[in-house]
C-alpha cells in the first residue's frame, strides 16, 4: 500500500543545530529552524518522519522560486542527499531569517 506524498506534522521542536526553540507553523509542516535555517534527515516524503537517517541538514543554497518564494537546499551531513524545502519567511510565528536567506542565494549549488 502505498503511502502519501505528504503529511501535515506541524509540531514545535527545539533545533539540534543552534538548541532555540522552534513553535509549529499552523498551517504545514514545519521541517527547519527558522533561526538557523538548519533540518534534520527524518522524512522520506514531507512530515512522514520515516527516514531512519536523523543526520543534521544544512542548508547549503537558496533558490529563489517566482511561486514558492524561497527554497532552501539542505544536504545531510551524515549520509549526503541533498533535499528541498520551501522556506517560511512569510510565517505569522517565527518566520525565517530573510537575512540568512539572502546571504545563502550568493552560495553556488553544490554538486551531487
Amino acid at each position: 500500500m502505498e503511502s502519501k506524498r505528504f503529511q501535515k506534522n506541524d509540531s514545535g521542536f527545539v533545533c539540534a543545530h543552534c538548541g532555540k526553540e522552534v513553535a509549529p507553523l499552523g498551517y504545514t509542516s514545519r521541517n527547519h529552524c527558522p533561526f538557523c535555517l538548519w533540518s534534520l534527515h527524518v522524512d522520506v516524503n514531507p512530515g512522514d518522519r520515516a527516514n531512519a537517517c536523523g543526520g543534521q541538514m544544512e542548508p547549503v543554497s537558496v533558490l529563489p522560486d517566482p511561486k514558492k518564494g524561497y527554497v532552501i537546499l539542505h544536504r545531510c551531513t551524515v549520509c549526503g542527499e541533498l533535499r528541498r524545502n520551501r522556506a517560511a519567511h512569510e510565517a505569522q510565528v517565527q518566520p525565517d531569517s530573510r537575512r540568512l536567506l539572502i546571504a545563502l542565494t550568493a552560495k553556488p549549488l553544490p554538486r551531487d
